[in-house]
């Protein structure tokens, strides 16, 4: 959904990230580990340049 949404010209995005979101006290399951946070913003990256753009 989030690249869905940066290709459609979303101008930010709002990601919950945790250490380990299995632990987290809330919204674990919509949480992203650090890894997955970052294997996201590779794609993000990888996106705009596509776009011709890039993160401000």
């Amino acid at each position: 959904m989030s690249l869905a949404a940066v290709a459609a010209g979303a101008n930010g995005l709002i990601i919950e990230v945790h250490p380990t979101p299995n632990q987290a006290l809330s919204d674990g399951a919509q949480s992203l580990d650090f890894e997955a946070f970052d294997r996201l913003m590779a794609d993000v990256r990888r996106l705009l340049g596509a776009m011709q753009k890039q993160l401000a």
